[in-house]
């Protein structure tokens, strides 16, 4: 059974802060992600940073067809968000990664447990899996993610404890 399912954000903000998504090998063994979510990063080409990253993490697999949306989530959500919900209801995985605010409310709408790219960094870094978290924050925001000061201090902070 798959351990987490994950939005489009949080792999694009990975991918950004290390360079690759290998280092989930080291920290889950079953990662989902929807087939929507694909659909979303192709928008930026077959061969963009976040599909090759994809492709070199074992522990990440792929939906093969898109999910049947309810309407509640269709029409609060994108497509992606919505199918990381619906996906993670359909095969009981318990926890999301997204990082947008309304798909995380959604999320604990529907009983699940959320993280984002943020708690993952943290959850790596404390185990050496990645670099500083100060370097992949900064690695994020080089790539335009936009990460409140709040939020970094608080990052660095939590891998130091």
């Amino acid at each position: 059974m798959p351990e987490l399912v994950f939005n489009t954000g949080p792999i694009i903000a990975l991918t950004a802060a290390v360079g690759s998504l290998q280092f989930l090998d080291k920290l889950y063994t079953d990662l989902l992600i929807p087939s929507e979510v694909i659909d979303e990063l192709k928008a930026a080409g077959d061969d963009c940073a976040e599909l090759n990253a994809i492709r070199t993490c074992r522990a990440l697999r792929i939906t093969e067809t898109p999910v049947r949306l309810p309407i509640l989530l269709a029409s609060q959500l994108d497509k992606g968000e919505a199918s990381v919900i619906q996906n993670a209801l359909n095969f009981k995985v318990s926890t999301v990664v997204i990082d947008e605010k309304a798909g995380r409310r959604m999320a604990r709408l529907h009983h699940l447990k959320v993280t984002g790219s943020l708690g993952i960094l943290i959850r790596a870094a404390k185990l050496s899996l990645t670099p500083s978290i100060e370097s992949c924050l900064n690695r994020m925001q080089s790539k335009g993610i936009w990460i409140s000061e709040e939020l970094k201090v608080h990052a660095i902070a939590a891998t130091k404890s």
